[in-house]
């Protein structure tokens, strides 16, 4: 004899045991949801792993999703609790607003990040004088690996940033430092030897320093003028020369380059100049001791 089963039964059953066994429920749908959501973000960290590519993203964004999830389940379990919690502080909404103002606003900035995407975890941004890697994001901070604004070096400090700054403090996204960068550096000296005399040489010297990652240099600055739709990326080195307010000699170089070489090309840049403008000093010296000479 075949047993009829009345899935309206059954659905009626489960939700008056919800309604009167709420705590076991949510425990229950806590300990479901939770591993369920652990189970689902293992196989794509081990998928990624495999497969070698970046899904720190993707895992990030699953988990607050994950997260977002529990908490509407656990609030609609406790549903008709937090109507007459809700009814019972009308008075003091006021108040709990103002309280919990700054929490509110890390919400809406994260509820921007996620329409506006000005980055993604992975990325080296800067907010408000601090420059990093983006490493986590939950719906109140964002977590920076910290990254030293003149090497681009990292520090190995993280840096916590709450999410309300997204929509308060300008971000800029410097996901395309994180190969290539405009590094511009000066060298002061005394006006004692016509620079413009040493530029060939000098000039020369520097471009022969930059010539190994020219063409990389080239593909790479087109793949950030498309992106930003402007031109205004000068591949060889730019070199020029003017004076300070205190009369001195300033050469000042300006280079397309690999971001964690970009110091060693200045120390080397720095030498050949030097090299130049002591061995013109030299030669100055020796012509003057000549005419000395020859005078006397």
């Amino acid at each position: 004899m075949e047993i009829a089963i009345d899935p309206d039964l059954i659905w009626r059953q489960l939700l008056s045991f919800t309604s009167e066994y709420k705590l076991a429920t949510s425990l229950l749908l806590l300990i479901v949801l939770y591993y369920t959501k652990k189970g689902i973000l293992k196989l794509i960290k081990l998928s990624s792993s495999r497969s070698g590519e970046d899904r720190r993203n993707q895992i990030n964004i699953l988990e607050q999703l994950g997260n977002a999830l529990i908490i509407v389940v656990l609030m609609m379990v406790w549903s008709s609790e937090i109507q007459n919690l809700a009814i019972s502080i009308a008075a003091f909404m006021v108040a709990i607003v103002l309280a919990t103002r700054e929490f509110i606003q890390c919400f809406m900035g994260f509820i921007y990040y996620l329409g506006a995407r000005p980055f993604r975890v992975g990325d080296w941004i800067q907010m408000n004088n601090v420059v990093g890697e983006v490493v986590e994001m939950d719906w109140a901070k964002t977590a920076l690996l910290e990254v030293d604004s003149e090497s681009f070096n990292y520090t190995g400090k993280h840096v916590y940033v709450p999410n309300s700054q997204l929509v308060t403090q300008t971000v800029r996204n410097l996901n395309f430092l994180r190969r290539y960068k405009l590094h511009s550096f000066e060298i002061v000296n005394e006006p004692i030897v016509n620079a413009y005399s040493l530029l060939p040489a000098f000039q020369a010297r520097a471009q022969a320093h930059c010539e190994y990652f020219r063409d990389v240099a080239e593909r790479y600055k087109g793949l950030i003028e498309r992106h930003l739709e402007q031109e205004f990326i000068q591949i060889d080195p730019e070199i020029e020369i003017k004076t300070n307010e205190l009369a001195k000699v300033v050469i000042r170089v300006s280079l397309f380059c690999p971001t964690d070489e970009a110091l060693a090309l200045e120390h080397k840049m720095c030498s050949d100049w030097l090299s130049l403008w002591f061995k013109a000093m030299k030669e100055d010296e020796y012509a003057q001791s000549v005419l000395s000479n020859s005078v006397s």
